[in-house]
């Protein structure tokens, strides 16, 4: 089979999948997954949301026989949606890096809210939560795979998850840019070099970066509506709990382990240009 055929091939698994980008059948993503399958690196059954009618989905392309689910990969399960516990999170901001499909909105230290309809139940959000606030319970009732979801609903997840590399691939290029800008600031005052201000000035030049980041505003325009829904009822609920005396309890006490982990992932937000230089951390240790 030629590189050709092999591509082509993943483009229609690709298409069988429930895109909810989950990593349980072993790859980052739905089509790392699929080009897996199509050169014969991956098995056909290890996608726990498609479940057993996935695989016969894949079974039939691939004239392959129905075989059960690996069990290396998971359980066929009805599927689940995150839900914060609002009062206990602590705004580290790890579970919206985990998310693959920006279902969560929020801000460092404030409360996180996922956006109900756009989240894939992939279960990413939950390891990385060092206060354990995030649940995980079932939505469909008894109905799992692809009767507890649709073809309309993956391709929307598919779309998010690739607005999301794309934005993360500008963002990476930008903070390049960045970095590259100031290295040629340093450069410049040095006369010894003057090279290395000529190779800033001409990094930070990319029209390329500029067009790709006006493509997605379209696009980005209905994902927008959504989030700020999202954070205007966040913000009424917020107000309702102070009206109540009540609120997030965890902001301002934080063991030094969970703030260690807060402060490096922030630290990792600046080094990519996600946050403003002057954002530092606050530690309370």
């Amino acid at each position: 089979m030629t590189v050709t055929d092999i591509n082509t091939l993943a483009d229609r698994i690709e298409d069988l999948l429930p895109q909810t980008q989950c990593t349980k059948c072993g790859y980052p993503a739905c089509r790392p997954y699929a080009e897996a399958v199509a050169s014969g690196e991956a098995g056909y059954n290890q996608c726990p949301p498609g479940g057993a009618q996935g695989i016969a989905r894949l079974a039939a392309l691939l004239g392959k026989p129905i075989i059960a689910l690996n069990p290396a990969n998971g359980v066929e399960r009805p599927r689940p949606v995150a839900i914060i516990d609002e009062q206990v999170c602590i705004g580290c901001t790890l579970c919206m890096q985990a998310c693959p499909v920006d279902a969560i909105v929020g801000a460092p230290k404030q409360m996180h809210t996922v956006i109900a309809e756009l989240c894939t139940g992939c279960d990413l959000c939950v390891p990385p939560c060092p206060v354990d606030c995030i649940a995980m319970p079932s939505v469909t009732g008894e109905a799992t795979g692809w009767d507890a979801w649709s073809q309309r609903q993956a391709d929307a997840a598919r779309e998010r998850h690739d607005r999301r590399e794309a934005r993360l691939a500008r963002e990476r290029e930008a903070a390049e840019a960045r970095a590259a800008a100031r290295r040629a600031s340093n450069g410049a005052s040095d006369p010894s070099q003057p090279h290395r201000a000529a190779a800033g000035a001409a990094a930070t030049a990319s029209p390329a970066a500029s067009a790709n980041a006006n493509a997605d505003a379209d696009a980005d325009a209905k994902k927008r509506a959504i989030i700020q829904a999202a954070l205007e009822r966040a913000r009424k609920k917020k107000e309702e709990l102070a009206a109540k005396g009540q609120g997030p309890l965890n902001t301002d006490h934080v063991s030094a382990d969970v703030q260690a982990q807060i402060d490096a992932a922030e630290a990792r937000r600046r080094r990519l240009g996600l946050a403003a230089d002057t954002d530092k951390p606050s530690s309370k240790r």
